[in-house]
């Protein structure tokens, strides 16, 4: 099957496989005395581009699009099921939904649900690993507010985690997007939450593991 890998990767991609190549041509020209000191380097190199490759990838899914449901919009494991405060936006009570994407998981994130975008919004900030209870309000993160007539307004917070630098966000206020497409980009490690309707049926339970565009979260009979 062809590998896809997401548009955002390219820059690092293209970085990463001319390092890997510089690498492995100098060592075999510098170090042809040190036979196992030179294929130990090449194997490093070898797998940090393997690493850098498996990072980027982007696989195609088959999204059903249902307006009944809301799916996970990310690849990882649920972490947190309650009923929270959402100070930003809503100012009342919301039932959060959170995913933790390790470094080893596709970092697309695609649109939960269907509808025009209400609010979308970045903020700079600090880099707390993940799962820190205070990494929703204080990490570089972006809020979006997706609406439509089946789930009203659903809240999603792309959060970056203690390795990320950069959060790729292609919602813009007014616009209007289709359940699974894709929504942005979170690099090296991240979280995404949601906030739904206090009363949403969810399908999901803590520590399972959910595939973005595919796994329902919550959906309306």
């Amino acid at each position: 099957m062809f590998l896809r890998f997401h548009p955002e990767g390219a820059k690092i991609i293209l970085g990463a496989t001319t390092l890997t190549a510089i690498i492995i041509f100098a060592s075999d020209a510098f170090l042809s005395d040190f036979f196992w000191l030179q294929k130990s380097i090449q194997v490093l190199a070898l797998i940090f581009l393997i690493l850098i490759l498996q990072f980027f990838r982007n696989p195609r899914r088959y999204t059903q699009i249902n307006e009944n449901h809301i799916i996970a919009p990310v690849d990882g494991k649920v972490v947190v099921i309650e009923e929270v405060y959402e100070e930003e936006y809503f100012k009342d009570q919301r039932l959060q939904v959170s995913i933790f994407m390790s470094p080893i998981n596709v970092h697309v994130t695609r649109y939960a649900m269907g509808g025009k975008i209400a609010f979308s919004k970045y903020h700079p900030g600090k880099y707390l690993v993940a799962w820190h209870p205070k990494a929703s309000t204080e990490n570089e993160r972006t809020t979006v507010v997706i609406e439509n007539e089946t789930f009203g307004k659903v809240l999603y917070r792309q959060i970056a985690g203690a390795l990320a630098r950069r959060i790729v966000n292609y919602a813009k206020e007014g616009q209007q997007v289709v359940q699974g497409t894709d929504a942005g980009f979170i690099k090296f490690g991240s979280r995404v939450d949601l906030f739904l309707p206090i009363g949403s049926k969810v399908n999901v339970q803590l520590n399972q593991t959910v595939k973005g565009g595919i796994t329902i979260i919550s959906e309306k009979k």
